[in-house]
């Protein structure tokens, strides 16, 4: 089985620049995206360009704001939307599915934002999302996914020094947030495969950073321990274009 995760930046720009050629050459199974920025209505009417797809949508209440989908060749056992908390489920950042052998999460975590204004909304929505994980865990292993807007080593962003507590991404709190997933039991699969590599998964779209390679790991598969032997590989597929990100790639043996 192979997983795709892919912050789009804009489903319509995305197809624009050959997103569904680019879909069809990477072949995925399962297709998580975040931050598509359109309502339900576009995102379906680009959904039907990729046959043999199920596939589920939650957008924003806010137009052109946030908003995931995931794209599924089998379909689930069954599907739901948000954390069921209010305060968090006006945006879109959330769906679940649930499979013979597993939950599937798809998440598009909160920036802190400028000034680093939403940090503190930012910290419930973690612990929020660890209750939700949980739950799920107790009937059967986990894969949550996504853009987590966080880069939670200094390995995984190109200027740890210079932005530890100034920038949103790379404060305490939000490394703190990222980290008890991993204390509750759950493992970062591309740092599981790969401890030492240096890697990026986006890149401001100032300054030439991508060029330079001045980036961030903000994108992950995150995994249940238990289910760990059956990943086979973890990977950041940086040379795909199309965005301010990069698609992240889960290989299983299901």
């Amino acid at each position: 089985m192979r997983i795709l995760s892919w912050n789009i930046n804009g489903i319509r720009a995305s197809v624009k620049k050959g997103f569904l050629d680019k879909i069809k050459e990477l072949k995925p199974d399962i297709l998580c995206l975040q931050e598509t920025k359109a309502d339900q209505k576009i995102v379906s009417e680009i959904a039907a360009g990729m046959q043999d797809f199920k596939f589920y949508i939650n957008s924003a209440m806010r137009k052109g704001y946030s908003g995931t989908v995931i794209f599924s060749l089998t379909e689930p056992l069954h599907f739901s939307y948000d954390l069921g908390v209010e305060e968090h489920d006006q945006e879109g950042r959330l769906i679940t599915l649930e499979y013979d052998d597993f939950y599937l999460v798809n998440v598009y975590v909160p920036n802190s934002g400028n000034g680093l204004k939403r940090l503190p909304y930012r910290k419930t929505w973690d612990d929020a999302l660890l209750k939700h994980i949980k739950r799920l865990e107790d009937k059967k292993p986990v894969i949550f996914t996504g853009d987590f807007n966080v880069a939670h080593e200094p390995i995984d962003l190109a200027n740890p020094k210079s932005n530890y507590n100034k920038s949103a991404g790379y404060t305490q709190t939000e490394i703190d947030g990222f980290k008890q997933y991993l204390h509750a039991g759950f493992t970062d699969t591309f740092r599981h495969f790969y401890p030492d590599k240096v890697q990026y998964s986006y890149w401001s779209q100032r300054m030439r950073a991508r060029e330079r390679n001045v980036g961030w790991r903000l994108d992950y598969f995150v995994v249940s321990n238990k289910l760990l032997p059956k990943v086979k590989d973890s990977l950041i597929l940086d040379q795909v274009m199309g965005s301010d990100h990069c698609p992240v790639r889960l290989d299983m043996e299901i």
